[in-house]
């Protein structure tokens, strides 16, 4: 009998064979990858090699063409929608996705007011304890178009962590995040950055895939980084042995050159 190692990672999401393609257009060709309890993953590579698609996969957002999705062990068949999946998780979009006609106190907790019993006054006080914790107390009757870019991408993180305090097992348990510092001056960044390292210790949710092209997010927030291009992986490492490795793919995008086998469109 095979005694299991206690220091072995707990796998909580993982693509077999995944492949996706829009026409002609092949994003995943047989994409294997696992995301562990406690990974802080960071994705990068070009436009358009799937970076987004993989965090829309995993979130049950869109389908596979072919492979499969397991979420802790269980084969997910069909879309979130379709069943009840084993595990929750938020996406943070790149674009905020906030809804212009709702104040950000509405924003932050549409999910509890859409799909919870809780009083109005209870998630006000859960509202305003989110808003806080993302150091944007007070600010819950403004409405996104009041708010700067870095403000609107906070308020999503404060959405992200939203649950119902009723249904413990509706809190998630791994944050998507989708280019959060796209768009934003360096500032701006530093505090998005600081603030995913915070809600990974303070929000007791400590497993995270990050989408990025900024150079300092990724350093900031990505503990193990994969390299996606022309659908696959092309290589996996860290923040420093990104900046020191031979691979022809990775030192062409890293030193943002023109010239290399990274196709420029």
């Amino acid at each position: 009998m095979t005694t299991p190692n206690p220091n072995a990672k707990e796998p909580l999401v993982e693509l077999k064979g995944a492949c996706k393609a829009f026409g002609s257009n092949v994003i995943l060709d047989e994409v294997d990858l696992t995301i562990y309890r406690g990974d802080a993953l960071g994705l990068i590579g070009p436009s358009g090699t799937g970076k987004s698609t993989i965090l829309r996969l995993i979130a049950g957002l869109s389908p596979l063409d072919s492979g499969k999705v397991y979420i802790k062990g269980k084969e997910r068949l069909g879309l979130a929608e379709d069943e009840q999946s084993p595990m929750a998780m938020s996406l943070v979009f790149q674009q905020s996705a906030l809804f212009d006609s709702l104040t950000v106190g509405e924003n932050v907790g549409f999910i509890l007011y859409e799909h919870s019993n809780l009083s109005q006054q209870k998630i006000q006080d859960l509202v305003e304890q989110k808003l806080q914790m993302v150091g944007l107390g007070g600010i819950s009757h403004l409405y996104p178009a009041e708010l700067s870019g870095g403000m609107r991408k906070r308020v999503s993180f404060a959405r992200a962590i939203m649950s119902n305090p009723e249904r413990p097992e509706d809190k998630p348990e791994i944050l998507l995040y989708d280019e959060p510092t796209a768009g934003l001056d360096p500032i701006a960044s530093t505090v998005i950055e600081d603030l995913v390292r915070q809600i990974q210790r303070d929000f007791a949710c400590n497993t995270y895939v990050m989408v990025s092209h900024q150079e300092s997010t990724i350093r900031r927030t990505a503990e193990r980084i994969i390299f996606l291009y022309q659908g696959k992986i092309q290589w996996t490492g860290t923040f420093a042995e990104m900046k020191t490795t031979d691979n022809p793919l990775v030192r062409q995008f890293c030193s943002a050159s023109t010239t290399g086998p990274i196709k420029v469109r």
